[in-house]
């Protein structure tokens, strides 16, 4: 873990007050039984979640960002594999297989399966091309055929479009879409009084597993000295734009 450490310290993308919180607080992060603060934990020292003011899709001042692209290299797609995968066992959800919607949801599905298999969860998946393939092989999935209980593996859900597609395209294929996997599920209100997350969960009855949420986030702020600055702004922001916990989002 210290060699994971220094090369953290070498990356020119890591703010210095992140890589201070990883290695003062390494040591917790390893022993700590919840995964859920470890992978927060692991996504501010890789600059993936950020603290200032951001705009949304939906055109809001956010004070926080959560960009899974910025999971960019070999190791942090390794361990990135193991969180998801670490959620997806502690859900109880029964599966067969894997999805990942093209384009994030390939590398996601792939590391996830890999971190499944190390956990002795050996279980195919697959992906959708955007366009279906009308030579060689042809058609529109690459991978395992697509059959039996399908976990469908994402990085976020916004207007849940994506998703939409992919339980369509499960079923169509005689498959059963038993749950969405991501990596962070803000708990917001989407144009009506409902998140994605949970209009989502309404019109296909799939639910959604997150690795974290919201409402972990809030926990991860406060247990964190450096952090108290943005503790205002983002209780705020959920003030005006959240949902209810245990209203129906993402399950843990």
């Amino acid at each position: 873990m210290l060699e994971a450490v220094q090369e953290l310290q070498a990356d020119s993308r890591l703010k210095s007050a992140a890589y201070n919180f990883l290695k003062t607080d390494i040591t917790k992060l390893e022993s700590v039984a919840d995964f859920r603060q470890a992978f927060l934990g692991f996504s501010l020292a890789r600059d993936v979640l950020r603290f200032g003011e951001f705009v949304t899709k939906a055109g809001r001042r956010s004070p926080y960002f959560f960009n899974a692209g910025l999971f960019d290299d070999g190791e942090s797609l390794r361990r990135l594999g193991q969180f998801y995968a670490d959620a997806l066992l502690a859900s109880g959800i029964a599966f067969d297989q894997l999805f990942g919607p093209a384009y994030k949801g390939i590398t996601l599905a792939a590391a996830t399966a890999i971190a499944l298999a190390e956990k002795g969860h050996n279980v195919p998946f697959c992906f959708n091309r955007k366009e279906a393939k009308d030579h060689g092989e042809g058609g529109q999935i690459v991978g395992a055929p697509l059959a039996g209980r399908v976990v469908i593996v994402d990085d976020v859900i916004t207007d849940g479009a994506a998703k939409r597609e992919a339980i369509e395209l499960i079923r169509a294929h005689g498959a059963e879409p038993v749950a969405v996997l991501i990596a962070l599920d803000r708990m917001e209100r989407g144009q009506g009084e409902a998140s994605a997350v949970q209009e989502l969960q309404a019109r296909f009855g799939v639910p959604v597993v997150a690795i974290a949420t919201l409402d972990d986030l809030m926990t991860f702020i406060g247990g964190r000295d450096e952090l108290q600055a943005h503790a205002p702004r983002v209780t705020a922001y959920r003030a005006q734009y959240g949902v209810a916990a245990g209203a129906g989002g993402a399950a843990q």
